[in-house]
């Protein structure tokens, strides 16, 4: 069966977040499916058979993943496979996903409210840095912080942080020179390094509980990152930068209890998985 490697919310090979993209031939086990995202080491690995699609990381099974997405819908734009609008079935609930004619993917997914919450006991120490304001998700913890200095230079205990109860921690602040205006940055704003674009908010994504000590460019977390900073700049469409060493850029548009969250990808590698379920 066709296995793909793919750097999502990038159109720059060796950036971005790579994800795994397994077309299956027929239906696998769970044991089967998370020893393949073991094997491939990657944040998540994407199984799709049919309009089916599911996600593992290197530890566990996950019900929400963006990057794995964007790179699984740029498989079957890339090779033929699809063409228009794609449906893909999840324990998410129902995805929907888009090509512009630029090739610029976007994904709906469900907004994750994000309420205010305590600031968990050694949060800070773990960090290492002060801690403006902490709101939960459904899935996630996010942390401001005072800068988006403070969040590029983060370097977190990871250990410490596996003991937060939460699937990830999203550590945001916003940018130092906001984009202001529409559009909020260039139309190819995915395909640059986010030290040469604008971009409205910055943020890193922790989730040691779940097998990922920093994921590279996390989607799912843009689902609650996207409502949250609309709501403070006060502009439902943004851009943002994941500050992490391969670095990536999210469009993100909030419609209420949905977001679209945009980007590019390239695949890497391409070959052929030798183990059957």
């Amino acid at each position: 069966m066709r296995l793909f490697t793919v750097d999502a919310f990038t159109d720059t090979a060796f950036h971005g977040n790579p994800a795994a993209v397994c077309l299956l031939e027929s239906a696998a086990s769970d044991t089967w499916m998370q020893s393949v995202a073991a094997e491939m080491r990657l944040s998540e690995t994407a199984f799709l058979l049919g309009n089916s699609l599911r996600w593992f990381t290197p530890a566990v099974e996950v019900s929400l993943c963006g990057h794995a997405t964007l790179a699984t819908a740029h498989v079957l734009y890339s090779t033929g496979a699809a063409n228009g609008e794609i449906q893909f079935a999840t324990k998410g609930g129902i995805l929907t996903v888009n090509r512009s004619t630029d090739g610029l993917i976007s994904m709906d997914f469900p907004a994750k409210e994000v309420t205010p919450a305590t600031v968990p006991d050694g949060l800070e120490k773990a960090l290492g840095a002060a801690v403006a304001g902490v709101g939960r998700s459904e899935l996630d913890l996010l942390v401001e912080l005072e800068s988006e200095e403070a969040v590029r230079s983060l370097d977190p205990d990871i250990t410490a942080l596996e003991t937060v109860d939460a699937r990830g921690i999203i550590v945001t602040a916003q940018a130092t020179v906001p984009a202001t205006g529409s559009p909020a940055a260039p139309a190819d704003a995915t395909s640059a390094a986010p030290d040469t674009v604008r971009y409205d908010y910055v943020s890193r994504f922790f989730a040691p509980r779940v097998g990922v000590p920093e994921d590279p460019v996390t989607g799912s977390a843009h689902c609650a990152l996207a409502p949250f900073w609309a709501a403070r700049l006060g502009r439902a469409s943004l851009v943002g930068a994941q500050l992490s060493a391969r670095g990536g850029l999210v469009r993100t548009t909030a419609r209420g209890d949905r977001v679209d969250l945009a980007g590019r990808a390239v695949t890497v590698v391409s070959g052929e998985l030798l183990v059957n379920p």
